[in-house]
């Protein structure tokens, strides 16, 4: 049978690691990078038998899962973040489908809860990402936040789905809605991109429109509407921050 390593990147995760670690039992090797989380993230994952790093800084997203990658021994990597669960049937269908295929990596289709309730419709819907590679056939690019993988090969696509928890309540939602907007603001920064108040304001009522009306998230109830403004705030916050980011710099601060 193919041997799998899985790689996690973790910040203070003592509430979702555990969960996240159950659902891999199909792993043959577990690697957990961990920025120096001041909960009990290394203590639990160390139940696990997990290979845990703990680094004292935070490269960013892609910077940091590049590092975890680095460790892995086996041919076959899945990444996943702490508030992921590999489904049982999605266990099944990677173990089956590795033992015997010419791609290069998988393109998984998520399914994403809200505050608890699942989510079918709005910008979720329909939401994938490649997240199981060949060692050696991919690399993750150095986006602070949100980074994807760079494939050298064919992707090839998985029908059963990663479980996606990414806000158990609001105070996570609008912790992440805060951390997400500057780090992506700081991104678009690096990049040379400027933004003004008319592009936070047009951006963000897109968004709305997009994921409430477009893409039918008012069918997902309260929460496609709640879900539908947290989306469309966390953009005008990501190009209101990045207008103050020029603005700063230009009177030679650093701050957002």
């Amino acid at each position: 049978m193919t041997k799998i390593s899985v790689i996690i990147i973790t910040k203070n995760e003592s509430h979702n690691i555990g969960d996240c670690l159950a659902s891999v039992a199909l792993a043959d090797e577990k690697i957990v990078f961990d920025s120096s989380s001041t909960d009990n993230t290394v203590e639990i994952c160390k139940k696990y038998d997990v290979d845990v790093t703990i680094t004292p800084d935070w490269p960013g997203d892609g910077p940091q899962k590049n590092r975890a990658l680095q460790k892995v021994t086996h041919d076959w990597v899945l990444c996943l973040d702490a508030d992921e669960r590999i489904s049982e049937s999605l266990a099944k269908e990677i173990q089956a489908t590795l033992d015997s295929t010419s791609y290069s990596a998988f393109d998984i289709p998520y399914q994403s809860t809200y505050c608890g309730k699942l989510i079918h419709f709005g910008d979720w819907r329909g939401e994938s990402h490649v997240r199981l590679f060949r060692r050696g056939q991919a690399k993750f690019t150095n986006d602070i936040v949100h980074c994807r993988l760079l494939v050298t090969g064919k992707i090839g696509k998985l029908q059963n789905p990663i479980i996606h928890h990414p806000f158990h309540h609001l105070g996570a939602m609008l912790f992440k809605l805060n951390d997400y907007s500057t780090q992506s603001a700081q991104s678009l920064f690096k990049r040379g991109k400027k933004a003004s108040l008319w592009t936070a304001f047009s951006h963000s009522l897109w968004s709305f429109l997009r994921g409430y009306f477009i893409k039918l998230g008012f069918l997902d109830g309260k929460e496609g509407l709640i879900l539908a403004i947290s989306n469309a705030q966390g953009t005008y916050y990501r190009y209101l921050k990045l207008m103050y980011l020029w603005q700063h710099h230009q009177n030679g601060e650093t701050h957002v």
